[in-house]
């Protein structure tokens, strides 16, 4: 997946002027524009490099007199201690850019990490994990890169990608058939039809109106076993709700397509890194 620079490029200066505003008050005050030094990025845990090249272009914006040396690129396993990156320059450029550059590289690497390890715990069956919508506003695109990096796969980016129905389009409509029936009349023919069902009857239904995909909603892992039996191939399976690292094996083998889970991108845990200026 490759981003648009422009994107990337509106992030990263919306972030710098949320941080820096007009001036630095401590940085510019105390350093001369000619000081220079060297610094280093530092994991200080274990998981997946992700966001590196953002974070050398927060330097690129910040004042563009910054040489960053990239030693472990983006999806890269990383243990303790190891050292990511290598910068040399402008001490005003790099203090200006070192929070900014971090906070995204911390959040896009916990993400990467936790997609890791979540498509690790499933490895051997054909579930495969994804994301979903509950992203940070403004971060979709730059999370939803994460997890292709932590080796998941991204659900819909966007309303206009999918017609979803979920339980409160179902219930404000009046039902799967009916729903169904109406959508088809309207969207394009290359348009997917996926259908979110809270029981084994409801799935039938799905079933009945021939959608493409049915989203198995906090069913128990009985209940998913017994409606891929039911399905038989003939939709693919997601299940989502309630799906953590401790269980998501067991629902991975209970034979569904695909684990979706939102806590990969609203409330993934940061990854530490630190930024450490060498002392002259």
């Amino acid at each position: 997946m490759k981003l648009l620079q422009c994107y990337i490029d509106d992030i990263i200066k919306t972030a710098l002027m949320e941080d820096i505003n007009y001036i630095d008050a401590a940085a510019d005050n105390l350093i001369p524009p000619e000081h220079k030094s060297s610094a280093y990025y530092i994991a200080k845990d274990t998981g997946v490099v992700c966001g590196i090249e953002i974070a050398k272009r927060v330097f690129e914006l910040s004042g563009g007199d910054v040489d960053f040396r990239i030693l472990m690129n983006d999806g890269t396993k990383v243990q303790k201690g190891d050292i990511i990156a290598e910068l040399d320059g402008s001490t005003l450029t790099l203090l200006k850019g070192e929070r900014t550059a971090l906070n995204i590289l911390q959040h896009m690497s916990g993400i990467a990490t936790a997609t890791n390890k979540c498509v690790e715990l499933v490895s051997g069956t054909a579930a495969a994990v994804t994301d979903t919508r509950k992203t940070l506003p403004g971060l979709r695109a730059l999370q939803k890169y994460a997890v292709t990096v932590g080796g998941g796969k991204n659900h819909r980016y966007n309303l206009s990608d999918a017609a979803m129905l979920k339980d409160n389009h179902i219930d404000a409509y009046g039902g799967i058939t009916a729903a169904v029936a109406e959508l088809r009349k309207k969207i394009g023919h290359t348009v997917k039809i996926e259908v979110e069902v809270r029981t084994l009857d409801e799935l039938k239904e799905a079933l009945e109106n021939k959608v493409e995909i049915i989203m198995l909603d906090n069913m128990s892992c009985d209940e998913m076993k017994k409606a891929v039996e039911i399905t038989n191939g003939s939709a693919l399976l997601e299940a989502s709700g309630n799906i953590t690292a401790e269980n998501i094996r067991s629902v991975a083998e209970t034979g569904v397509n695909i684990i979706s889970l939102g806590a990969l991108t609203h409330s993934v845990k940061c990854f530490d890194i630190s930024m450490r200026i060498k002392k002259k």
